[in-house]
């Protein structure tokens, strides 16, 4: 009756051992490291990173306990902190041979002091928030509005370009705060360019008005394109926050929307507020200029001198490319950038919009300079690098240019992101900001470590003293609860906050109040008289459905916290729904399993030790 299947005992077995595994790493505290990452948008971490970066460590006689691997970093870890100020200066040099245009940032850091096997099971410790960890928090206030009257002024070039190369005269095209408005001399012209607008320009609902003797075509993007708008610029202000943030060789920064107009950036391990507010306000400045191609010029270059009125920068792949000092367009004339197709040989390209000032100087330099190549730097800190350098076919107008040739599809994307990444789409203001000091995270740590301890030391006390053998039974299915729970953040490699703890405490009070329900049923049924194998067996049962209904409905108010919250609300949501899952599992399959090995090989059972 009160016998487990062997798979059972297994599947308590398996979970149990992982959540010991997975939840190793963090008693290990942590180990001093270097990070290696990007210091410009245009340099990328290749494949052959790690193996440069143990060789010159080999050669300078300095051992590595482990290289770490991510999107946009490497990190090194290393002995003790003597050794890691020494790898620092080793691969600035061997990665940064010119120190005033360095490539890779090469920073301080620290990771997790765990044994090289536990990382090489993906055994990793959670990321501390930083309430716990000290750091800088900034809330950004970005001005949308600015971004929709930038999209109008470009949403009036375009109709200025369209109806001149459609012949159909008009009297002027302006913007008017929030709208666009065209005035004609006739109606019949103005019925043409409405339907060609229609056509042309989708996101915009175009109306015709009648003002005294004047006939005017008002323009205002739809609701969902506007809405569409507002988003990209958001997300290209994160995406441009986030490279911006790799320079300061953060851990694990936290670049997140808040609200509509709002942006949360939390840099936990740093300190120097002056650094971050200077890195976050960095321009970076998109340049055109054309190539030094003329014969003269080319047969200078030749014999290794730069000509008079040009410049030497590098293109992507290390490639020498000599610009003229002229500068054509800045990034002030980009409107958008998008990777996509080219629509008739269907390779890899990148769309971009230019506004109406930048696409009539890009129609006639276009104009004039076909068969010549012409060069888009991104020029940071001074330092200019070109991303890509094309041959000008044909003529341009409209204000809608493509790059494209010998690109793959991810090389489009990484233009289009290069080139939307050089300006913020939307101006931002700081409103808000906070400095936490390691000292009170270290506070924050030992203070929500004790609450946790002493809350589980004291209700395993009464649970053992009430339901006695019952009760320790319980409260080795709540230490397992625990355990599978920091197992689970750990896996996820999610960020632990003072509200993350705050709702472990709370998991460990509602974790057991499941096992009070069985064993409250268990005594129910011995006193209606039932055999203890056959109370055991009604006890687990009975209670199962009260405990799944309780739960539920308390995880549907964690998954709304989840949803609609946001910051500390969220981390404390995240872990709250976590901890009810691992509890549901805990307290019901794991403490009867241990019920059944104890009590289900007995055939003639009289009592039970519950109280």
């Amino acid at each position: 009756m009160n016998r487990y299947a062997a798979w059972k005992y297994l599947l308590m077995a398996l979970a149990f051992v992982a959540g010991l595994l997975y939840t190793l790493p963090n008693f290990f505290g942590e180990a001093p490291a270097v990070q290696v990452s990007p210091g410009k948008a245009t340099v990328k971490l290749g494949s052959d990173m790690p193996e440069r970066i143990r060789k010159a460590l080999e050669q300078a006689g300095v051992t590595e306990r482990g290289l770490s691997i991510d999107l946009n970093s490497i990190r090194v870890r290393l002995a003790d902190t003597d050794t890691q100020l020494k790898a620092k200066d080793v691969l600035q040099r061997a990665l940064n041979p010119d120190s005033a245009d360095p490539s890779y940032v090469v920073a301080l850091n620290l990771l997790s002091a765990s044994p090289r096997w536990l990382s090489e099971v993906r055994a990793l410790p959670m990321y501390l928030g930083l309430d716990l960890r000290g750091g800088v928090h900034f809330l950004l206030q970005v001005d949308l509005k600015q971004a929709a009257l930038k999209r109008y002024d470009a949403l009036a070039g375009d109709a200025r370009t369209l109806l001149r190369d459609k012949n159909l005269r008009h009297a002027g095209v302006s913007r008017e705060g929030e709208s666009l408005r065209i005035r004609f001399r006739d109606a019949e012209t103005r019925q043409k360019s409405a339907e060609m607008l229609r056509g042309n320009l989708p996101d915009v609902e175009w109306t015709e008005q009648v003002e005294g003797q004047d006939l005017w075509l008002a323009g205002k993007l739809k609701p969902e394109a506007e809405k569409r708008s507002m988003e990209n610029a958001l997300k290209q202000n994160i995406s441009t926050l986030n490279n911006r943030i790799n320079e300061l060789g953060v851990a694990e920064p936290i670049v997140a929307q808040q609200g509509a107009e709002r942006i949360v950036v939390q840099l936990p391990g740093v300190q120097d507020t002056a650094k971050a507010k200077d890195i976050l306000g960095r321009t970076a400045t998109l340049e055109i200029r054309m190539v030094c191609d003329a014969p003269e010029e080319s047969a200078s270059i030749a014999s290794g001198t730069v000509p008079f009125g040009c410049e030497r920068y590098l293109e992507r792949g290390g490639i020498p490319v000599v610009v003229r000092k002229q500068v054509l367009l800045t990034g002030e004339n980009l409107t958008d950038a998008q990777a996509g197709f080219d629509s008739n040989t269907q390779e890899p390209a990148v769309h971009l919009n230019l506004d109406p000032k930048g696409a009539r100087i890009f129609r006639d330099v276009t104009r004039e300079s076909i068969g010549r190549r012409m060069a888009i730097l991104l020029v940071e800190k001074g330092r200019g690098e070109v991303v890509t350098a094309p041959v000008i076919r044909s003529e341009i107008a409209g204000g809608r240019v493509q790059i494209s040739g010998r690109m793959t599809t991810e090389e489009a994307n990484d233009v289009a992101l290069l080139l939307r990444a050089g300006s913020l789409a939307a101006p931002m203001e700081i409103i808000e900001e906070r400095t936490i000091g390691p000292s009170l995270g270290a506070d924050n740590i030992r203070k929500g470590f004790h609450s946790t301890i002493w809350g589980f030391v004291a209700v395993t006390a009464f649970m053992m003293a009430y339901y006695m053998l019952f009760g320790v039974i319980s409260s080795l299915a709540l230490a397992t609860n625990l355990l599978l729970l920091i197992a689970v953040l750990s896996m996820l490699q999610a960020t632990l906050t003072l509200p993350g703890i705050a709702a472990i405490a709370l998991t460990l009070g509602m974790a057991i109040d499941s096992n009070v329900l069985i064993n409250e049923r268990i005594r129910e049924e011995l006193r209606n008289g039932a055999s203890p194998q056959a109370a055991i067996s009604a006890g687990y049962d009975r209670a199962w459905d009260t405990i799944l209904d309780s739960n539920i409905t308390t995880l549907i108010a964690g998954v709304a916290l989840l949803v609609f919250g946001s910051g500390p609300v969220r981390g404390f949501a995240v872990v709250h729904c976590l901890g009810i899952l691992t509890s549901m599992f805990s307290a019901v399959f794991f403490s009867r399993g241990l019920v059944a090995m104890w009590y289900g090989s007995r055939r003639k059972l009289a009592s039970l030790s519950i109280g």
